[in-house]
């Protein structure tokens, strides 16, 4: 599913509200999960999973191309983890 799609469903399931405003709902709800990442505050929506942010090391790779060595720097990552109803469900438990 795609945001437009989540939209859609969502207007199509309340048709008292706008399209415009549910879209601005939609909108908000994603930069305030995005906002909260970037401050580095964990984010959990109960039943569906948590977002939060992973802080990797730097580290010496490798460049699959030409086999030389290269220095990765630090860097963040989002890292989500299921919660216990999404995860029963995708395994047929609920």
């Amino acid at each position: 599913m795609i945001r437009s799609e989540l939209i859609q469903k969502i207007s199509d399931e309340n048709p008292h509200l706008f399209r415009r405003d549910v879209e601005r709902i939609v909108t908000t709800v994603f930069e305030e999960i995005i906002d909260a990442m970037a401050r580095g505050d964990r984010v959990e929506l109960r039943g569906f999973g948590a977002f939060s942010v992973k802080k990797r090391d730097s580290r010496t790779g490798r460049n699959p191309r030409t086999g030389d060595s290269v220095e990765v720097d630090e860097k963040h990552v989002p890292f989500f983890k299921t919660g216990k109803l999404l995860r029963d469900r995708l395994n047929g438990e609920a």
